[in-house]
């Protein structure tokens, strides 16, 4: 049967349906149910990340033993300050969260986290990257999904007719991953007509994602990508909400603190933005980010649109394609 584990509270059980969410039966806490086979192919690739890890962390101290002084108490890691580095099944805790509300409070900002948001034990942080990735081609297959949501439709045909041989096989492999992972509650491709039928998935969290997490999803992976590639510790949040001391609420994307450096926020849009501008003007002021540090990225902009706006506004905007390289620039 499938299986889960309580993030919160550690507690593991079975439950019926893959990709759905139950109460934790020990605390109550919602948790993600997962295939069997998945969960326990997760657990052994992680496992044996962890083992050569360890390996190589103890061949590189051995190596430098003799001239590297160990952190003494008044002068920590950036591991110790702002989280783990290269460890993702970490991210879901109230402690890695910390860093953060730290920051915030220290300027008067209450913060209030949903720790889940950066879970990545599921699919939706390996589908968002392929989708992100190849924005160019599987666009216009979001966009699809997220209008039959929107009409309360239950499925969709994609009519693959006139796309080139590697362009039909690029998204029929996708749709079926999307399929396996339980993204899509069907699949069916009609070779003949070259078209491909989905059935959508009712479950409230995987609509979420079609309608613009995965948006967050991929801002978040890519700015996590990057920090790792640093060695940097580091703190993520996904959809912070943040109350000022006037009450006023706002809700930050994707959020991260790098040890010893100011936050970076991403503010993702895959849809209209423009009215928008003023108000991301105002909370970038009231949260003290440098400008170059607090990012829109838009799906429906190019590279030229993003500078002409960043010259325009005290924001910096990003096409989808240049977000990667951007954050590589800025951390």
């Amino acid at each position: 049967m499938p299986v889960y584990r309580c993030n919160q509270c550690g507690h593991i059980s079975e439950s019926s349906v893959a990709g759905t969410q139950v109460p934790c039966a020990a605390c109550q806490t919602p948790c993600s149910v997962f295939d069997t086979a998945f969960y326990v192919r997760k657990v052994i690739e992680r496992y044996a990340a962890a083992v050569r890890e360890i390996k190589a962390l103890k061949a590189e101290d051995q190596r430098n033993a003799d001239n590297e002084p160990a952190p003494t108490a008044d002068e920590p890691s950036a591991a110790d300050e702002a989280g783990s580095v290269g460890s993702n099944e970490n991210l879901a805790t109230a402690a890695q969260h910390a860093p953060i509300e730290k920051w915030l409070k220290a300027r008067q900002i209450e913060a209030q986290f949903d720790h889940s948001t950066v879970d990545t034990s599921g699919y939706f942080d390996e589908a968002a990257q392929q989708l992100g990735r190849r924005y160019d081609l599987f666009g216009e297959l979001v966009q699809r999904v997220a209008f039959a949501y929107r009409k309360s439709h239950t499925g969709l045909n994609i009519d693959l007719t006139g796309l080139a041989q590697k362009d039909v096989q690029e998204l029929t492999t996708l749709c079926r991953q999307l399929y396996s992972h339980t993204l899509f509650a069907r699949y069916h491709y009609q070779k003949v007509e070259k078209v491909v039928r989905l059935t959508l998935q009712s479950a409230p969290k995987v609509r979420q994602f079609f309608e613009g997490a995965w948006l967050e999803w991929y801002a978040l992976l890519e700015l996590l990508e990057v920090l790792q590639q640093r060695k940097l510790g580091f703190s993520c949040a996904r959809s912070v909400k943040v109350l000022f001391p006037n009450e006023d609420v706002h809700e930050l994307d994707v959020v991260a603190l790098p040890a010893g450096q100011s936050p970076i926020c991403i503010e993702c849009k895959s849809g209209e933005f423009r009215r928008d501008i003023d108000k991301y003007q105002r909370l970038r002021k009231r949260l003290g980010i440098e400008r170059s540090r607090f990012v829109i990225c838009s799906t429906d902009i190019t590279d030229d649109q993003a500078s002409s706006l960043t010259a325009m506004y005290d924001l910096t905007f990003v096409s989808l394609q240049s977000l990667p390289r951007y954050l590589a620039s800025i951390v």
